[in-house]
């Protein structure tokens, strides 16, 4: 018979994956999202550390070589207030971390609430 895979096991193993300059950029890109809004729900999905909220996809944890991305799935919508952000699609942004460089926790912390306030009031659950 199967079981099911627990997200919570599914998500340590996705971090045993990584190198452990990559570790420690992605657990303190992920503490900062959830100190700024602890209800979103996680998953693992394309490769990727994803932050639901509301069944919508909201953040993503995205590993590269020699950095990491947090994509904010409504970043377009935020590029005047946070000018640092980088892309060029419809919709989606990301901040670029290099890894053995400290995370701005203040920075992403104030990002993702400004993505789930905008969202909120898009949906109207605000």
């Amino acid at each position: 018979m199967r079981t099911i895979v627990r997200p919570a096991a599914l998500i340590g193993a996705w971090f045993d994956t990584l190198r452990e300059d990559q570790r420690e950029t992605a657990q303190a890109l992920r503490e900062a999202v959830l100190a700024a809004e602890p209800a979103l729900e996680q998953s693992i999905k394309w490769g990727n550390l994803v932050f639901s909220r509301a069944g919508a996809h909201a953040f993503a944890i995205v590993i590269h070589k020699d950095h990491a991305n947090l994509q904010v799935f409504n970043g377009a919508l935020l590029r005047e207030r946070f000018p640092m952000l980088e892309g060029s699609g419809k919709g989606l942004r990301h901040l670029r971390q290099r890894y053995r460089q400290p995370v701005d926790a203040g920075l992403v912390e104030a990002l993702v609430r400004a993505s789930v306030a905008l969202a909120a009031s898009a949906d109207g659950s605000a």
